[in-house]
Parts: C-alpha cells; structure tokens; sequence
C-alpha cells in the first residue's frame, strides 16, 4: 500500500475511532486499541512496525513538546516534590522490581537485559490516563500530577534504558549507570535552557503568526536532536523547552500569534495521541506470531502476568509509602486524601513508549521474543484492568470530583480583576479622549466580567443578559457571514478581502461567551477560590435567605428585572447582583460601605468581598 494512502487511512480511522469512543462514553485510546488488533489479522492491512527511530523522533518530541506548552509552570511547582517522586525515583523503584522479577522468574535473562525490561515497562502514559481523568472529573490536583509526571517518567525511563543497553553490550559498567542518568539528565536541562532562551529572543522580533507557527514545528526535533548529539537526553531537553516557552509566550508572542499556534498544536497532538495507540493494536498480530515454541505458553503467560502485578503493585505500594512517609514532616491539612493517594496510584496505564522501547533491547539476546510480549501485556493490562476500574474505583473511595463551581468562581474573581487594573487605565482616559468612545469600551468590559459572574447564577428559568447577548449576536453574525458568502459568490470583491472579513466574524464568534451550558451543572457553594482576607474571615457564610425575602426590594420598587440575588452579610439586605440593570447589591456597599455580601440564590453559599476584590 503506498505510504500516503496508508496514513491518509490512519487519520480517517483515527476519526473514526474517536467518534465511536465518543459516543460508547468511553477513552478513544481503548478503542483504538481494539480497532488496531482487529486490524492487524486482516490480509488487506499491512504489516506496521512501531520502530524506536519511529517513536522516539517522529512521535515522541511533539507529543511531549505539546504538552509541555499547555502544562503550567507553577502548577509543576506546586507539586514538585509529588511529581519528581513518581517521575523519577517510582521509575527507578520500578525498574528495578521489574527486573528483579524477571531475572527470578526466568533465570538465564541476564541483569541488565532484566533492568531493561524494567525500564522499558516503569513509565506511565499520560494521554491514556489523563482521558479517562477528565472524563470522570478527577481532582485537579490529581490531572496535574498525572501529566507533570509524564513530562519527565519518559525521559528518566530512556536514560536508564539506554544505560542497560549500554551495560548489555559492555561499553559501560552497571555500576557507573546513575552517573551515566545524571550526565545525561544534567545536561538535557541545559540543553532544553539553551533552546528556550534561542527561541523566546528570536520571538521577540517576529509578528507573521505564520512565521511564529513555523518555529514552533522546529523546536521539539531541535531540542531532542541536539540533547541526541550532545549524549545528553533529548526528551529531557524538549520538556524544558516546552515548559519555559509556554511559560514565557504570553510575554514574547502576538495574540494572533499565540491563537494560531494553540490551534495548531491541538489538532497536531490529537491526531498524534491517538494515532499511537491505533498503531499499538496494529503490532498485535505481529508480536504474537513472534513468541518461539521454545517455552510453553502457561509459563509465558504466567510470567507475563507476574510482571503486570508487579508493575500496577509497585506503584500502589510506593504512594502509599510516600504518603505514609509524609507524616513526618508534612501538617495534616496538607496531606494528599488517601482516596486520592489511592486513584493516583491505579492510574498508572502503560502507552507507545513502552512499545517502542522495547525494541531498542538487541534482538540478541535471550528470550526477546518473550520480552517483548510482556512489554505489551503490561501496555494493554494496564490500559484495560485500570483504564476501565478507574472510574469504578473513584466511586467506590468517593474521590470529590473537580468543581465545576469552584472554576466559575475563580475565572469571574480573575477577569474582575483584570478589569478593574483595565478600567484605572480606561479612567485616566477619560479627560483626553472622547466620553462616548470610552463608554463604548467600559460597556464591551462590563458584558464580558458580567458574563463570568453569571455562569454562577441567575433567577431560575430567566435568561441573563450574556446569555440574551450572545443569542442575538449570533444570530446577527450568522446573516453577516452569508450576507459576506453571497457576495464573495458574485466575484466581485478581492478574496483576500473576503477572507479577512470572514476572519473577522469568526473571531468575533468565538469570543461570545456560552455560559448556559456551564451554568447547568453549577452550584457555587464556594471553596476559598480567589484569596481570603480579614473580612471575608469576619462574615462566615449564611443560608439562603427565605423565600418570602429572597427578592430584590429596589427592584420591585423602581420596576426593573433582576438577574441575580445577592445578600449583605453585614445587615441581610437582599439587593440584584451588577448584571442586572440596578446593580442595587453594589450600590449598597457603596451606600453602606458593608463589605461582604454572599449569593443569595438557592443553595450558594459563595461570597465577595467588595473592599478586597476576593471570593471565598
């Protein structure tokens, strides 16, 4: 089959697949997964290898350049000491139980092939893992382990693999393995520094999002090429270009720029992600026909499956230790849940990586064929037996899902904010510029701060303003765009011009926020999310007040609608919230200079401190 039509195939099932996923609620990687190993005994599909050349540069850089750019920093920060235990001392832990066991099990293996084994099967697939997370609403805490510790669990799993390999072929002596990790580990950080630092100066002059993209495809081959060339780790080095980069865009890139490149990236990793697993399945066929008769398949299945439970039992064992370890010095207040310890330790699914590592283990020596058998038992018996229990078990243990609310409340808290440092700017603008221009732009601010804090709440079945906004402009954005379209259909207007004026309407489209949707699973009952201060401390929350108060007296006075309630925690008046044309809770803090008033809608307990712009 010609190479072109067989990955235009590829993408076209990969599609299909994750349609398929989609609607049977399930992660796309477990039915592709499926797809692929029904694929590999069909006679029309060719036979497909997952090379190491193939994964470790064409698929592994992006991928992990990908998710660098969209990890954040200080997230990584947070959970530093978390994230170094699992990413590189669990790898080694691991690599060496998986070792041990099959070096004991199958004795003629020798110790180094056996800690190759090990490494190959110790690190963790962040995208198989991270599916099912967001799926059934992990904690945050939890996705952001998960995927700090895939940024790093590869590249310390390859070092120690090639360091094996190294000792399997005797250019170097098993005990001088660790200093081999840090060189190549120390000098993957320069290296990955180096690149970041080239990259964010020539940023600074380029403005053609086009051009920025086009950088942006060079960086990850860059950074893992030159780590390669250095005996350094180049996936090392494509981790730290990626985190400083995305750390630093916002400060060096264009908006357009950065859109673009977002996009870009984001179609880029999901056809990469899952393709990989698609390719997986693809392998099936041909590792299966690839065991010899030499050893009986009880005893390699039995070893196969001896491994796996090593493999899902060393990580349960060692975030249990870690947690246990953390009484010593760690408040209790800052300690992870156990239930939480628990999930994090389950998700521990296996992916590409695992595949394709294993065969940078020579084909030489003993049992290969064996080897790289348990290789995928471990991708597919992780991917399933925990892929599938995850959710069960989250039930079971009764993991507090991420809070929906909670987000709403920080994201309205940080755009009031953003807002007010933009209205001192916009006031000073006021004596020099003309009033009706200013107050066009104080009315756009408004409907976008008003639109965040309505995603927390508004009078039952009534429409809120954003939401009323939204659905007229986008009707008029509808006839504006076919209005463009029958115009473009005469020909009488540039293209380019046509394009750009599209562009516009679309970009436009995307900024209306659909905050209905959002609001139907939220109720903000608030949990500390935006900063406390002292008054917020001194008004603790109060319930809703009853029905017979809970209205807006100004309101009913004056005759105007009310979108939302919100109540003075210092007197118990009920006034409307600020996207309600009163904005009457406002005007009694300045009125009363009462700081803090709380929502009053039913069953919200979140608050606002008018004095310290801070919601609990």
């Amino acid at each position: 089959m010609h190479i072109v039509l067989f990955i235009v195939l590829l993408v076209v099932t990969v599609l299909a697949g994750s349609a398929i996923a989609d609607r049977l609620r399930l992660p796309a990687p477990m039915v592709l997964i499926v797809i692929g190993v029904i694929a590999s005994y069909l006679p029309f599909v060719p036979a497909v290898r997952l090379t190491p050349e193939l994964v470790l540069l064409g698929l592994l850089p992006p991928l992990l350049y990908s998710s660098a750019l969209k990890t954040s920093l200080v997230d990584i920060r947070a959970n530093l000491r978390t994230v170094a235990m699992l990413s590189i001392a669990l790898v080694v832990v691991t690599t060496a139980t998986v070792g041990a066991t099959v070096h004991l099990l199958m004795p003629d293996v020798p110790w180094p092939v056996a800690l190759a084994v090990g490494a190959v099967v110790a690190p963790p697939d962040a995208v198989s893992a991270s599916a099912v997370a967001r799926r059934i609403g992990l904690p945050r805490q939890i996705v952001t382990v998960l995927e700090g510790e895939s940024l790093l669990n590869d590249a310390t799993a390859l070092v120690a693999l090639r360091a094996a390999v190294a000792a399997i072929a005797g250019t170097v002596a098993v005990g001088s393995i660790g200093l081999d990790f840090l060189i190549a580990a120390g000098g993957g950080v320069i290296v990955g520094l180096a690149v970041a630092f080239a990259v964010l100066t020539v940023r600074r002059w380029v403005h053609d999002p086009a051009v920025d993209t086009g950088i942006s495809f060079v960086v990850p081959f860059a950074a893992y090429l030159l780590g390669e060339e250095l005996h350094a780790s180049g996936v090392i080095a494509v981790v730290v270009a990626g985190l400083l980069i995305g750390h630093k865009a916002p400060l060096v890139q264009t908006s357009t720029s950065r859109l673009t490149e977002n996009a870009t990236w984001t179609s880029i990793a999901f056809l990469l992600e899952h393709a990989v697993f698609l390719l997986i399945g693809l392998q099936f066929s041909q590792i299966i026909a690839g065991v010899s008769h030499s050893l009986s398949w009880g005893f390699v299945l039995g070893v196969c499956a001896a491994t796996l439970a090593v493999v899902i039992l060393t990580r349960l064992a060692w975030m249990c230790a870690s947690r246990l370890v953390m009484t010593l010095w760690v408040p209790a207040d800052r300690r992870p849940p156990w239930p939480n310890v628990v999930v994090t330790g389950w998700a521990g699914m296996r992916g590409v990586v695992t595949i394709a590592a294993v065969f940078v283990i020579p084909a030489s020596v003993p049992h290969h064929d064996v080897l790289v058998l348990i290789a995928l038992v471990a991708v597919l018996g992780t991917l399933y037996l925990q892929g599938l229990t995850l959710p069960w078990l989250t039930r079971v243990l009764r993991v507090v899902p991420n809070d929906p609310a909670a987000d709403a409340l920080a994201r309205a808290t940080l755009l009031q904010k953003a807002a007010d440092a933009g209205g001192t700017v916009l006031a000073s603008c006021e004596e020099q510029d003309d009033p009706a221009v200013v107050q066009m732009i104080r009315d756009r601010q408004d409907q976008r701060t008003f639109a965040a804090w309505e995603r927390l709440s508004t009078q039952v079945g009534q429409e809120s303003p954003s939401d009323a906004f939204t659905r007229i402009r986008s009707r008029m954005l509808a006839a504006e765009r076919a209005r463009v379209l029958e115009i473009r259909s005469k020909g009488k207007v540039p293209s380019h011009v046509v394009r750009e004026v599209l562009g516009m309407l679309d970009f436009e489209e995307s900024l209306l926020d659909s905050g209905a949707e959002a609001r139907e699973d939220i109720v903000a009952t608030g949990s500390g999310e935006g900063g406390w201060c002292e008054d917020l401390q001194r008004y603790p929350a109060v319930g809703t007040p009853e029905p017979e108060r809970a209205f807006c007296r100004r309101c009913r006075e004056e005759g105007t609608t009310t979108v939302a309630l919100r109540q003075c925690l210092e007197c118990g008046e009920v006034g409307c919230c600020d996207s309600s044309p009163g904005q009457h809770a406002t005007a009694h803090f300045h009125d009363t200079s009462h700081p803090v008033m709380q929502s009053a809608e039913p069953g919200e307990t979140w608050r606002w401190c008018y004095v310290h712009q801070a919601t609990a």
